[in-house]
Protein backbone atom coordinates (compact mmCIF):
# COMPACT_ATOMS: atom_id res chain seq x y z
CA UNK A 1 0.00 0.00 0.00
CA UNK A 2 1.96 3.45 -1.13
CA UNK A 3 1.23 6.48 -2.84
CA UNK A 4 3.99 7.89 -3.53
CA UNK A 5 4.84 11.59 -3.27
CA UNK A 6 7.62 12.79 -5.05
CA UNK A 7 9.59 15.81 -3.13
CA UNK A 8 9.72 19.02 -4.43
CA UNK A 9 13.64 17.92 -4.00
CA UNK A 10 13.31 15.63 -7.08
CA UNK A 11 13.87 18.70 -9.62
CA UNK A 12 16.95 19.54 -8.24
CA UNK A 13 18.38 15.88 -9.01
CA UNK A 14 20.46 15.18 -12.02
CA UNK A 15 19.19 13.22 -15.11
CA UNK A 16 21.11 10.35 -14.19
CA UNK A 17 20.34 11.42 -10.11
CA UNK A 18 16.27 10.45 -11.37
CA UNK A 19 16.87 7.53 -13.55
CA UNK A 20 19.07 5.17 -10.97
CA UNK A 21 16.47 6.35 -8.46
CA UNK A 22 13.63 4.81 -10.56
CA UNK A 23 15.68 1.97 -11.10
CA UNK A 24 16.20 1.18 -7.46
CA UNK A 25 12.51 2.41 -6.65
CA UNK A 26 11.66 -0.44 -8.83
CA UNK A 27 13.64 -2.76 -7.52
CA UNK A 28 12.71 -2.30 -4.21
CA UNK A 29 8.85 -2.54 -5.13
CA UNK A 30 9.15 -5.35 -7.84
CA UNK A 31 12.07 -7.59 -5.87
CA UNK A 32 12.38 -6.93 -2.23
CA UNK A 33 8.59 -5.80 -0.87
CA UNK A 34 7.57 -8.84 -1.20
CA UNK A 35 10.71 -10.85 0.42
CA UNK A 36 11.38 -7.56 3.45
CA UNK A 37 8.00 -8.58 5.88
CA UNK A 38 9.11 -12.51 5.78
CA UNK A 39 12.98 -12.12 6.20
CA UNK A 40 11.80 -9.26 9.35
CA UNK A 41 9.75 -11.89 10.94
CA UNK A 42 12.41 -14.92 10.90
CA UNK A 43 15.52 -12.28 11.20
CA UNK A 44 16.65 -13.81 7.90
CA UNK A 45 20.24 -11.79 7.21
CA UNK A 46 20.09 -10.26 3.22
CA UNK A 47 20.76 -14.07 1.35
CA UNK A 48 24.54 -13.68 -0.33
CA UNK A 49 22.98 -14.19 -4.13
CA UNK A 50 20.71 -11.16 -3.15
CA UNK A 51 24.12 -9.40 -2.21
CA UNK A 52 25.84 -10.22 -5.60
CA UNK A 53 22.60 -8.84 -7.50
CA UNK A 54 22.92 -5.49 -5.82
CA UNK A 55 26.75 -5.77 -7.03
CA UNK A 56 25.94 -7.26 -10.47
CA UNK A 57 23.52 -3.92 -10.68
CA UNK A 58 26.43 -1.56 -9.91
CA UNK A 59 24.74 -0.10 -6.78
CA UNK A 60 27.41 -1.66 -4.37
CA UNK A 61 30.45 0.63 -5.52
CA UNK A 62 28.19 3.67 -6.72
CA UNK A 63 30.65 6.13 -4.79
CA UNK A 64 34.24 3.75 -5.14
CA UNK A 65 36.87 4.65 -8.03
CA UNK A 66 36.29 3.03 -10.96
CA UNK A 67 39.60 1.79 -10.71
CA UNK A 68 38.03 -1.06 -8.02
CA UNK A 69 35.18 -1.31 -9.89
CA UNK A 70 33.14 1.45 -9.09
CA UNK A 71 31.44 4.31 -10.58
CA UNK A 72 33.15 7.15 -8.31
CA UNK A 73 29.75 8.94 -8.65
CA UNK A 74 28.99 12.20 -6.00
CA UNK A 75 27.68 10.91 -2.56
CA UNK A 76 23.54 12.10 -3.39
CA UNK A 77 24.01 9.02 -5.85
CA UNK A 78 24.32 6.62 -3.51
CA UNK A 79 21.96 7.90 -1.12
CA UNK A 80 19.05 8.43 -3.43
CA UNK A 81 19.36 4.52 -3.73
CA UNK A 82 19.36 3.81 -0.21
CA UNK A 83 16.32 5.74 0.44
CA UNK A 84 14.16 4.26 -2.35
CA UNK A 85 15.66 0.87 -1.13
CA UNK A 86 14.86 1.44 2.69
CA UNK A 87 11.67 2.46 1.91
CA UNK A 88 10.64 -1.31 1.46
CA UNK A 89 13.54 -3.58 3.14
CA UNK A 90 16.43 -2.23 5.02
CA UNK A 91 18.29 -5.25 4.96
CA UNK A 92 19.03 -4.29 1.09
CA UNK A 93 19.56 -0.95 1.60
CA UNK A 94 21.90 -1.75 4.68
CA UNK A 95 24.62 -3.39 1.88
CA UNK A 96 24.27 -0.31 -0.08
CA UNK A 97 24.65 1.72 2.61
CA UNK A 98 27.78 0.04 4.57
CA UNK A 99 29.68 -0.20 0.73
CA UNK A 100 29.11 3.54 -0.28
CA UNK A 101 28.75 5.21 3.13
CA UNK A 102 30.45 2.82 5.59
CA UNK A 103 33.41 1.09 6.23
CA UNK A 104 34.58 0.65 2.76
CA UNK A 105 34.26 4.20 2.05
CA UNK A 106 36.57 4.99 4.90
CA UNK A 107 39.05 2.57 3.74
CA UNK A 108 38.86 4.38 0.17
CA UNK A 109 39.31 7.49 2.13
CA UNK A 110 42.12 7.15 4.20
CA UNK A 111 43.83 3.60 3.17
CA UNK A 112 46.79 3.04 1.12
CA UNK A 113 46.67 1.94 -2.60
CA UNK A 114 47.33 -1.84 -1.74
CA UNK A 115 44.64 -1.67 1.27
CA UNK A 116 42.14 -0.72 -1.20
CA UNK A 117 43.36 -2.76 -4.08
CA UNK A 118 42.78 -5.87 -1.60
CA UNK A 119 39.25 -5.03 -0.18
CA UNK A 120 37.33 -3.00 -2.21
CA UNK A 121 36.91 -5.07 -5.05
CA UNK A 122 35.18 -7.78 -3.95
CA UNK A 123 33.67 -5.85 -1.47
CA UNK A 124 31.91 -3.91 -5.02
CA UNK A 125 30.86 -7.42 -6.99
CA UNK A 126 29.24 -8.52 -3.87
CA UNK A 127 31.62 -10.88 -2.96
CA UNK A 128 32.41 -9.44 0.68
CA UNK A 129 31.21 -7.14 2.91
CA UNK A 130 33.05 -5.20 5.71
CA UNK A 131 31.44 -4.00 9.14
CA UNK A 132 32.71 -1.42 11.23
CA UNK A 133 34.10 -2.05 14.78
CA UNK A 134 33.79 1.01 17.63
CA UNK A 135 31.97 0.37 20.32
CA UNK A 136 32.39 -1.63 23.51
CA UNK A 137 30.40 -3.07 26.33
CA UNK A 138 31.94 -0.12 28.39
CA UNK A 139 32.66 2.78 24.91
CA UNK A 140 29.28 3.34 23.56
CA UNK A 141 28.94 6.91 22.89
CA UNK A 142 32.20 7.38 25.03
CA UNK A 143 33.89 6.10 21.95
CA UNK A 144 37.57 7.11 23.44
CA UNK A 145 36.72 4.91 26.33
CA UNK A 146 37.64 2.16 23.96
CA UNK A 147 39.89 -0.43 25.48
CA UNK A 148 40.66 -2.65 22.67
CA UNK A 149 44.43 -2.73 22.14
CA UNK A 150 46.74 -3.74 18.82
CA UNK A 151 50.06 -3.84 20.24
CA UNK A 152 52.87 -3.71 17.06
CA UNK A 153 54.94 -7.06 17.51
CA UNK A 154 57.43 -7.25 14.74
CA UNK A 155 55.28 -7.12 11.61
CA UNK A 156 52.04 -8.09 13.04
CA UNK A 157 49.94 -6.03 15.61
CA UNK A 158 48.52 -8.07 18.17
CA UNK A 159 44.81 -7.21 19.27
CA UNK A 160 43.00 -8.35 22.38
CA UNK A 161 39.39 -6.67 22.86
CA UNK A 162 35.76 -7.20 22.67
CA UNK A 163 33.56 -5.24 20.70
CA UNK A 164 29.72 -4.57 20.79
CA UNK A 165 26.83 -2.94 18.60
CA UNK A 166 28.61 -4.12 15.25
CA UNK A 167 26.07 -4.21 12.20
CA UNK A 168 27.21 -7.46 10.13
CA UNK A 169 28.45 -8.97 13.53
CA UNK A 170 29.12 -12.58 13.01
CA UNK A 171 28.58 -11.91 9.02
CA UNK A 172 30.64 -10.30 7.81
CA UNK A 173 34.23 -11.04 6.55
CA UNK A 174 36.35 -8.08 7.68
CA UNK A 175 36.06 -5.67 10.91
CA UNK A 176 37.11 -2.17 10.16
CA UNK A 177 38.55 -2.08 13.85
CA UNK A 178 39.05 0.95 16.10
CA UNK A 179 41.77 0.30 18.73
CA UNK A 180 44.37 1.61 21.41
CA UNK A 181 47.67 1.77 19.26
CA UNK A 182 49.58 4.07 21.81
CA UNK A 183 49.50 4.47 25.74
CA UNK A 184 48.36 7.90 24.77
CA UNK A 185 45.37 9.21 26.57
CA UNK A 186 41.67 9.41 25.22
CA UNK A 187 41.68 9.99 21.02
CA UNK A 188 45.55 10.49 20.62
CA UNK A 189 46.24 6.69 21.13
CA UNK A 190 43.89 5.61 18.63
CA UNK A 191 44.03 4.10 15.29
CA UNK A 192 42.28 1.36 13.31
CA UNK A 193 42.90 -1.54 11.40
CA UNK A 194 41.01 -4.05 8.92
CA UNK A 195 41.05 -7.42 10.51
CA UNK A 196 39.91 -10.40 8.39
CA UNK A 197 36.95 -12.30 9.95
CA UNK A 198 38.67 -16.21 9.55
CA UNK A 199 41.99 -14.78 11.67
CA UNK A 200 42.63 -17.28 14.40
CA UNK A 201 41.30 -15.80 17.73
CA UNK A 202 38.17 -13.80 16.14
CA UNK A 203 35.02 -15.47 18.00
CA UNK A 204 31.61 -14.46 18.36
CA UNK A 205 28.96 -13.89 21.22
CA UNK A 206 25.53 -15.02 20.33
CA UNK A 207 23.14 -12.99 17.48
CA UNK A 208 21.09 -9.81 19.29
CA UNK A 209 17.79 -10.18 19.32
CA UNK A 210 16.41 -6.43 18.69
CA UNK A 211 13.51 -4.75 18.31
CA UNK A 212 14.11 -3.55 14.78
CA UNK A 213 17.14 -4.00 12.40
CA UNK A 214 15.85 -7.36 12.05
CA UNK A 215 18.01 -9.24 9.26
CA UNK A 216 20.71 -6.76 9.72
CA UNK A 217 23.05 -9.23 12.26
CA UNK A 218 24.79 -7.67 15.13
CA UNK A 219 26.92 -9.21 17.77
CA UNK A 220 29.35 -8.94 20.01
CA UNK A 221 33.18 -10.11 18.44
CA UNK A 222 36.34 -10.95 20.61
CA UNK A 223 39.74 -10.64 19.62
CA UNK A 224 42.11 -12.93 21.40
CA UNK A 225 45.32 -12.26 20.64
CA UNK A 226 44.54 -11.87 17.34
CA UNK A 227 47.61 -11.28 14.60
CA UNK A 228 47.03 -8.80 12.11
CA UNK A 229 49.57 -7.98 9.43
CA UNK A 230 50.86 -4.26 9.30
CA UNK A 231 50.04 -4.30 5.91
CA UNK A 232 46.71 -4.13 7.29
CA UNK A 233 47.19 -0.79 9.35
CA UNK A 234 44.43 1.84 7.95
CA UNK A 235 45.21 4.84 10.42
CA UNK A 236 47.72 5.02 13.21
CA UNK A 237 47.63 6.19 16.78
CA UNK A 238 47.05 10.04 16.40
CA UNK A 239 44.60 10.58 13.88
CA UNK A 240 41.35 9.32 15.13
CA UNK A 241 39.95 13.21 13.86
CA UNK A 242 40.17 11.69 10.46
CA UNK A 243 38.80 8.51 11.67
CA UNK A 244 36.35 10.55 13.02
CA UNK A 245 35.11 12.56 9.70
CA UNK A 246 35.44 9.80 7.52
CA UNK A 247 32.84 8.26 9.62
CA UNK A 248 30.65 11.26 9.02
CA UNK A 249 29.87 9.61 6.02
CA UNK A 250 28.12 6.96 7.89
CA UNK A 251 25.68 9.62 9.74
CA UNK A 252 24.78 10.61 6.61
CA UNK A 253 23.98 7.27 5.42
CA UNK A 254 22.07 6.38 8.99
CA UNK A 255 19.98 9.93 8.43
CA UNK A 256 18.89 8.60 5.13
CA UNK A 257 17.76 5.57 6.33
CA UNK A 258 15.42 7.35 8.83
CA UNK A 259 14.14 9.45 5.31
CA UNK A 260 13.55 6.89 4.05
CA UNK A 261 11.33 5.16 6.85
CA UNK A 262 9.77 8.80 7.62
CA UNK A 263 8.85 8.44 3.86
CA UNK A 264 7.35 5.05 2.95
CA UNK A 265 5.03 6.19 6.76
CA UNK A 266 3.85 9.07 4.94
CA UNK A 267 3.36 7.21 1.81
CA UNK A 268 1.22 4.41 3.30
CA UNK A 269 -0.56 6.50 5.49
CA UNK A 270 -1.58 9.29 2.78
CA UNK A 271 -2.88 6.24 1.05
CA UNK A 272 -4.77 4.74 3.94
CA UNK A 273 -6.30 8.04 5.10
CA UNK A 274 -8.09 8.52 1.49
CA UNK A 275 -9.77 4.78 1.41
CA UNK A 276 -10.40 4.49 5.33
CA UNK A 277 -13.99 5.52 6.25
CA UNK A 278 -15.29 6.74 9.48
CA UNK A 279 -18.85 7.78 10.49
CA UNK A 280 -19.40 7.71 6.48
CA UNK A 281 -16.55 9.03 4.93
CA UNK A 282 -12.62 8.55 4.64
CA UNK A 283 -10.68 9.85 7.59
CA UNK A 284 -9.17 12.48 5.18
CA UNK A 285 -11.95 14.54 5.26
CA UNK A 286 -11.26 15.34 9.24
CA UNK A 287 -9.36 18.45 10.16
CA UNK A 288 -7.40 16.59 12.96
CA UNK A 289 -6.66 14.20 10.28
CA UNK A 290 -5.45 17.11 7.59
CA UNK A 291 -3.39 18.57 10.33
CA UNK A 292 -1.53 15.57 11.49
CA UNK A 293 -0.91 14.66 7.69
CA UNK A 294 0.59 18.43 7.28
CA UNK A 295 2.79 18.20 10.35
CA UNK A 296 4.46 14.83 8.76
CA UNK A 297 4.57 16.10 5.10
CA UNK A 298 6.62 19.04 6.71
CA UNK A 299 9.12 17.17 8.73
CA UNK A 300 9.94 15.07 5.98
CA UNK A 301 10.72 17.49 3.87
CA UNK A 302 12.84 19.33 6.34
CA UNK A 303 14.38 15.92 6.83
CA UNK A 304 14.78 15.69 3.45
CA UNK A 305 16.21 19.02 2.32
CA UNK A 306 19.02 18.69 5.52
CA UNK A 307 19.98 15.25 4.17
CA UNK A 308 20.30 16.53 0.57
CA UNK A 309 22.04 19.88 1.62
CA UNK A 310 24.42 17.81 3.05
CA UNK A 311 25.43 15.35 0.34
CA UNK A 312 25.53 18.10 -2.21
CA UNK A 313 28.09 19.56 -0.21
CA UNK A 314 30.04 16.66 0.04
CA UNK A 315 30.37 16.00 -3.14
CA UNK A 316 32.43 13.01 -4.29
CA UNK A 317 34.19 13.71 -0.61
CA UNK A 318 33.54 14.08 2.83
CA UNK A 319 30.54 16.24 4.30
CA UNK A 320 30.68 19.04 7.38
CA UNK A 321 30.51 17.30 10.62
CA UNK A 322 27.96 20.28 11.40
CA UNK A 323 25.61 19.80 8.36
CA UNK A 324 25.68 15.59 9.34
CA UNK A 325 24.28 16.00 12.93
CA UNK A 326 22.06 18.65 12.20
CA UNK A 327 20.71 16.08 9.23
CA UNK A 328 21.12 12.97 11.09
CA UNK A 329 19.62 14.36 14.65
CA UNK A 330 16.18 15.69 12.49
CA UNK A 331 15.92 12.83 10.48
CA UNK A 332 16.32 10.14 13.23
CA UNK A 333 13.66 12.30 15.29
CA UNK A 334 11.57 12.71 12.23
CA UNK A 335 11.35 9.12 11.38
CA UNK A 336 10.82 8.27 15.06
CA UNK A 337 7.54 11.12 14.70
CA UNK A 338 6.26 10.43 11.62
CA UNK A 339 6.14 6.61 12.04
CA UNK A 340 4.37 7.42 15.58
CA UNK A 341 1.78 9.39 13.94
CA UNK A 342 1.19 6.88 11.21
CA UNK A 343 0.31 4.50 13.53
CA UNK A 344 -1.96 6.62 15.37
CA UNK A 345 -4.00 7.63 11.72
CA UNK A 346 -3.95 3.42 10.88
CA UNK A 347 -5.20 2.67 14.53
CA UNK A 348 -5.67 -0.58 14.89
CA UNK A 349 -4.98 -1.74 11.59
CA UNK A 350 -1.34 0.36 12.64
CA UNK A 351 -0.63 -1.73 15.35
CA UNK A 352 -0.93 -4.80 13.02
CA UNK A 353 2.13 -6.55 10.96
CA UNK A 354 -0.38 -6.65 8.49
CA UNK A 355 0.21 -2.63 7.19
CA UNK A 356 4.29 -3.13 7.88
CA UNK A 357 3.83 0.40 10.17
CA UNK A 358 4.96 -1.14 13.51
CA UNK A 359 8.12 -2.58 11.30
CA UNK A 360 9.00 1.10 9.99
CA UNK A 361 8.66 2.32 13.39
CA UNK A 362 10.16 -0.51 15.24
CA UNK A 363 13.51 0.48 12.75
CA UNK A 364 12.93 4.00 13.54
CA UNK A 365 14.35 3.68 16.73
CA UNK A 366 17.15 1.56 15.74
CA UNK A 367 18.62 4.17 13.33
CA UNK A 368 18.02 6.85 15.86
CA UNK A 369 20.31 4.56 18.04
CA UNK A 370 23.00 4.12 15.81
CA UNK A 371 25.85 6.10 14.57
CA UNK A 372 25.63 8.16 17.53
CA UNK A 373 22.32 9.08 19.14
CA UNK A 374 20.06 12.78 18.74
CA UNK A 375 21.53 13.59 22.20
CA UNK A 376 25.13 13.21 20.74
CA UNK A 377 24.04 15.15 17.81
CA UNK A 378 23.31 17.83 19.89
CA UNK A 379 26.37 17.89 21.25
CA UNK A 380 27.91 17.70 18.21
CA UNK A 381 26.22 20.04 16.84
CA UNK A 382 27.45 22.78 19.16
CA UNK A 383 30.89 21.93 19.45
CA UNK A 384 30.65 22.28 15.87
CA UNK A 385 28.99 25.70 15.84
CA UNK A 386 31.20 26.93 18.50
CA UNK A 387 34.58 25.11 17.27
CA UNK A 388 35.21 23.59 20.51
CA UNK A 389 35.22 20.87 22.90
CA UNK A 390 33.23 19.81 25.67
CA UNK A 391 34.20 17.25 28.78
CA UNK A 392 31.22 14.95 29.49
CA UNK A 393 33.66 13.70 32.25
CA UNK A 394 33.79 16.80 34.24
Amino acid sequence: MSAVIDSPQDADLSDQQRQIRAMARDLAREHYAPLAAGWDAERTPLPAEERRRLGDLGLLGITLPEEFGGSGAPVLDALVVIEELAKECRPAAFQVFECNTGPATVVNLLGGDDLRARYLPPIIRGDATMAVAISEPDAGSAATDMTTSAVLDGDHFRVNGAKRWISGGGHADQYLLYARMSDAPGARGIGALVVDAGTPGVSYGAQERLMGFRGIPSCDVFFDDVRVPVANLLVPAGRFRDLFTGFSLERLGNATMSLAIAQAALDRTVAYVQERKAFGKPIIEFQATQMTVADMVMQVEAARLLVHRTARGAGRGLPSPLEVSIAKCTANETAKRVTDLAIQLHGGNGYTEEYGIERLHRDAHGWALAGGTPTMQRTRIVSELLGRTFDQRS
